[in-house]
């Protein structure tokens, strides 16, 4: 599916870094809904009939997706699912949905999907991604998946047999990652792969920022899922389910996956609740003995730079600078300024919303977010696995692997 992205004129810069903090706060509206923003351009539906969408995960992220799919003008919020039914009431509340339409409990996604909507759009805890789409695709619905797309490579694998029968049902399923929805990237990384920076040499990616508060409006079993960004199996730790858009640009760049990798990292500054990580280094060597070391953390920097989601490479003839947020741009001798990308969280996530109506309405089943959206969240657990493990985990070893990761649901309600 080729698609042409607007480009869209907002005031707003909303960091990717304040997002997921105010994400910690299980009840929290984001902060974007709350600024004063222009508004985005409505979209007039193609047959002049709506796409009904039923969101489930009613936090930041679901808000948030949930307010871009009413401003685009094609969409219809019919129903809202979440494991908190005050979470689910007060978002229901302000699409204007009556409270037979707010579901809750672990199962709520199912009795939302008994409504008959178009599209799920699913903005739940990563661990409950692959079943929740496998659900979808099995009622002939639509999927929007935010990401990573799963915790474990079965995940992955669940994923990629669900994209299969979406295709043969002729249904669309998008995964929405900003950056590779933004021209600026688009165009500089097609630049890099026609030779703008000649033979790849050596690479740094980091995504590094500060720590986020926990939600303490919930104890048990409740708790843990109130704070599931610190939770290893319900989020897949901070390499898979936040580092995952700067691996993915690494992904993007180097378009074949790593060879091995080695790394470390621990829990060394972050006290409160949850067994997540707050930092992880891992080295990743690519064919042709390319290595790009990755960096991340989730505590103060206390002023140090570079912070956020940033990618070098450097190769023999020049130098790719990408920041999620920041410049897009080459140097050396194919110089490209490229440009910035301030907008990127609302802006990408709005072209997603655009070219997943676009992909229902002309009945395009292409699916092609999907595949390196696998490759990438395959690529985090490859690293994650590599750190937890001290040993060195090859790309060989890790298509193979069969752990899943224990969500640990009991004393949950369904």
């Amino acid at each position: 599916m080729t698609v042409q992205y607007n480009h869209l004129s907002t005031t707003t810069y909303f960091s990717r870094r304040h997002f997921v903090a105010a994400m910690g706060a299980a009840t929290v509206v984001s902060p974007l809904l709350a600024q004063e923003s222009k508004p985005l351009a409505p979209v007039i539906s193609l047959t002049g009939s709506k796409i009904k969408v039923a969101i489930v995960g009613c936090g930041g992220r679901g808000t948030f997706i949930a307010s871009l799919l009413k401003q685009h003008g094609g969409y219809e919020i019919t129903a809202v699912a979440d494991y908190f039914q005050a979470k689910a009431d007060k978002m229901g509340q302000s699409f204007g949905l009556a409270k037979e339409r707010c579901f809750s409990g672990l199962n709520g996604y199912k009795r939302a999907l008994e409504t008959k909507p178009d599209v799920l759009a699913i903005m739940s805890p990563p661990f409950f991604h692959p079943e929740q789409a496998a659900a979808a695709v099995d009622a002939g619905v639509h999927v929007y998946l935010a990401k990573p797309i799963a915790v474990d490579v079965p995940g992955c694998r669940s994923i990629e047999a669900t994209v299969k029968l979406a295709g043969e049902k002729k249904l669309s399923f998008l995964v929405d990652f900003q950056t590779r929805a933004m021209p600026v990237f688009q165009e500089t990384i097609k630049r890099v792969h026609a030779g703008a920076i000649g033979e790849l040499v050596f690479g740094e990616v980091s995504y590094h920022c500060g720590g986020f508060d926990r939600n303490a409006e919930h104890e048990g079993p409740e708790g843990r899922l109130g704070n599931w960004l610190f939770d290893k199996a319900l989020s897949g730790d901070i390499i898979t389910e936040q580092n995952i858009h700067s691996l993915d640009v690494m992904n993007w760049v180097c378009q074949t996956p790593p060879v091995s990798a080695y790394g470390t990292g621990g829990r060394k500054v972050r006290k409160h609740t949850g067994d997540c990580w707050d930092h992880f280094t891992v080295q990743f060597t690519y064919p042709n003995n390319v290595g790009i070391g990755f960096s991340s953390r989730q505590f103060d920097g206390h002023g140090t730079q570079p912070d956020g989601i940033v990618c070098r490479v450097f190769g023999s003839k020049g130098v790719l600078e990408a920041k999620y947020g920041g410049n897009v741009m080459i140097r050396g001798e194919n110089f490209y300024r490229g440009g910035e990308t301030k907008q990127i969280y609302k802006e990408g996530a709005f072209n997603n919303v655009l070219a997943f109506y676009d992909a229902i309405k002309k009945g395009d089943c292409s699916n092609l977010t999907v595949a390196p959206s696998v490759q990438s969240c395959l690529i985090t657990i490859m690293g994650r696995k590599a750190a937890y493990t001290g040993k060195v985990i090859t790309w060989d070893e890790i298509i193979k692997d069969t752990e899943r990761l224990d969500g640990r649901l009991e004393g949950l309600r369904v």
